[in-house]
């Protein structure tokens, strides 16, 4: 069993090509013996933004913190904390932070 304060993890950079002032810390991986989902924190700056991109897989995110706004087939729809958001594989998606805090949210996807 692994528990942690997710403070204890340096944050590392987004550094996909379209990413503005992100960081992901790796809460829970593969290397931790979860060989089914990982578990990260992303943290987005006011004003910035994660890359407009798609993958293989779903993730499944949770809005803890901040004031934000999630891409989905070319509208904007607004994220505040406590929302819960399922992405299908291959669906564009992109978080921007429009607030004046930290946007700061839960993301899991299988590995």
């Amino acid at each position: 069993m692994k528990i942690l304060n997710y403070s204890s993890l340096e944050p590392d950079p987004v550094k996909m090509e379209g990413a503005k002032d992100v960081t992901i810390r790796w809460l829970i991986a593969k290397e931790d013996g979860a060989p089914h989902f990982a578990m990260r924190l992303f943290e987005v700056k006011p004003g910035g933004y994660t890359p407009l991109h798609q993958h293989e897989n779903e993730h499944e995110v949770f809005i803890l913190e901040g004031e934000g706004k999630v891409w989905k087939e070319g509208n904007e729809e607004t994220v505040t904390p406590g929302t819960a958001i399922f992405v299908p594989q291959h669906e564009k998606h992109q978080f921007i932070n429009k607030g004046q805090s930290v946007l700061k949210f839960i993301c899991l996807i299988p590995v």
